[in-house]
């Protein structure tokens, strides 16, 4: 017998196989990376393949993820981690910890897809804006907040402007409207006329196919079609 994989297992790693497909094709041997929501370092790992000799910056507010990723990467110089979540206020605030799945952790409780445990811990939140260095080039960020990304962005406004870099970032029902956020709010911070990025799907992208428009942007949020999507310069 087959034995078939659920469809959101199957879902994540087809995007995980597409988010390596981007890094591959966007990133240089000098690119800069930045990694929100780094949890094991999974995407930094293939940041760090692509890009050897840029420097990577990675946020994880979860101390024992943080301290794991302090360790595995000892040996990488142009490695610099945040114990850190990312937000459009600094501050020091609750942050949902799920203990048997971290992965779901973020500023406000999210949906679960079965029972997990969580709890709740104190974390330093910032604004990217506020901790990269002064005239920092960033040519892509990858961007995984369990449904904080608008407040990612809402900090990282003077940053995103001046690099202008691809990003990949999660943007989905059950997690971004938690935090009360719309796909429009999302469309019109990247593609307004201070940051100009498109917006797609990564198989769009990766196709050559068009950008989506603001609608296109809400039917795939509303119709769950993806929850994945990559902004870039047009």
């Amino acid at each position: 017998m087959i034995k078939r994989l659920p469809i959101a297992f199957t879902q994540n790693q087809r995007y995980d196989r597409q988010t390596e497909r981007v890094l591959r094709r966007v990133l240089h041997p000098q690119a800069n990376c930045v990694d929100v929501g780094c949890h094991k370092g999974e995407v930094l790992a293939q940041m760090l393949r692509y890009a050897p000799q840029g420097q990577h910056f990675g946020f994880e507010p979860i101390p024992a993820l943080y301290q794991q990723l302090t360790r595995t990467f000892a040996h990488r110089p142009n490695c610099y981690f945040y114990q850190l979540g990312l937000g459009e206020a600094p501050g020091e605030v609750s942050f949902n910890y799920v203990l048997t799945n971290p992965a779901y952790s973020g500023f406000v409780k999210r949906r679960y897809d079965r029972p997990e445990r969580d709890t709740l811990i104190t974390v330093q939140r910032a604004r990217l804006d506020d901790v990269l260095p002064a005239g920092t080039r960033i040519d892509l960020i990858k961007i995984d907040v369990e449904g904080g990304e608008l407040q990612v962005l809402l900090g990282a406004q003077a940053l995103l402007a001046a690099s202008r870099p691809v990003i990949v970032f999660e943007h989905g029902i059950g997690g971004s409207d938690h935090y009360g956020t719309r796909p429009e709010q999302v469309f019109d911070l990247l593609t307004g006329p201070a940051i100009g990025l498109s917006i797609s799907t990564m198989t769009r992208w990766l196709a050559g196919q068009p950008a989506l428009t603001r609608a296109e942007l809400v039917q795939q949020f509303e119709q769950k079609l993806n929850y994945y999507f990559i902004a870039y310069p047009a």
